[in-house]
C-alpha cells in the first residue's frame, strides 16, 4: 500500500487529511511536530510527505531540508502563508508542490495522486540520453557522465521535458502544464525555482549554465549542443 506521512500540529486538519487520503486508498501516518515527522519518516519510509510549514519546535522548512538530505521522498508543502515568496522558498528547499490553507481535501488528494504519478516516472524504457546526461524516468535517476545527480521527481520530469527537444523554447506556462497538468492553482515563478535547483545540481557552473538556458522574456530551453 502507498503510504503518506501527514505532518500538521492542528489535529483537526491532520484528521481531515487522513480521512480523505485513507478513503482514496492510501495508508496514512500522522505526526504533530517536526521532530516526530523526521522520526516517523526514518522509521516508516513513506512514499510521500504532506508537510505543514508552521510547525512547533522545528519549522517545516527545516524538516524539508533534513528530509532532502536523506532521501528523495516527494514533499507537498501545506501552508497558510499566501505570499508568493514563501511558496518559492518551499520549492527552493526541494518541495515538489504546495497546497495553501484553507484547502479542499479533495484537492489535496488530487495533488498527492499527481505528485506520485510524477514520482513513478514514465513508461518502461523511457530513457533520455542527451550530451553527457542520462535521464531514466522509470527510475527517476539522472547521471552526468558517471556521476549520479540527486533530483526530485518534479525536477527530473522538468529536465526530461526540455531534454527531449533540445533547442525548443518552452514558456513557463508550458512547463507548468508538463509537470502539473491541469490540477489546481499554479504560479509561473515556481518554474524559476525548480530550474534554479536543477542548475545548482547538474551544471558545472550554475552562473554560466551549459544545459538549461534562459530564453529571456519567454522561458527556458535545453541547449542544442551542451
Amino acid at each position: 500500500m502507498t503510504t503518506v506521512l501527514v505532518v500538521d500540529d492542528e489535529p483537526r486538519i491532520a484528521q481531515i487529511a487522513r480521512d480523505y487520503l485513507q478513503h482514496a486508498g492510501f495508508g496514512v501516518i500522522v505526526a504533530g511536530s517536526g521532530r516526530e515527522a523526521l522520526a516517523r519518516a526514518r522509521a516508516a519510509r513513506p512514499d510521500l510527505v504532506v508537510l505543514d510549514l508552521g510547525l512547533p519546535e522545528m519549522d517545516g522548512m527545516d524538516v524539508a531540508k533534513a528530509l532532502r538530505r536523506e532521501s528523495d521522498v516527494p514533499i507537498i508543502m501545506l501552508t497558510a502563508r499566501v505570499d508568493e515568496s514563501d511558496r518559492l522558498i518551499g520549492l527552493g528547499v526541494g518541495a515538489d508542490d504546495y497546497v495553501t490553507k484553507p484547502f479542499s481535501p479533495r484537492e489535496l488528494v488530487a495533488r498527492v495522486q499527481a505528485v506520485l504519478r510524477r514520482a513513478r516516472g514514465g513508461s518502461q524504457g523511457d530513457v533520455i540520453r542527451v550530451a553527457d546526461l542520462t535521464i531514466d524516468l522509470p527510475r527517476r535517476t539522472v547521471v552526468r557522465g558517471s556521476t549520479p545527480i540527486d533530483l526530485t521527481a518534479t525536477e527530473v520530469l522538468l529536465l526530461a521535458t526540455m531534454a527531449r527537444q533540445p533547442g525548443r523554447i518552452f514558456t513557463r506556462a508550458q512547463l507548468l502544464d508538463a509537470v502539473r497538468g491541469e490540477e489546481g492553482e499554479a504560479f509561473e515563478r515556481a518554474i524559476d525555482a525548480h530550474v534554479k535547483n536543477i542548475r545548482r545540481k547538474i551544471e558545472p557552473d550554475p552562473r554560466a549554465p551549459r544545459y538549461l538556458l534562459t530564453a529571456y522574456g519567454v522561458g527556458y530551453r535545453f541547449a542544442d549542443q551542451p
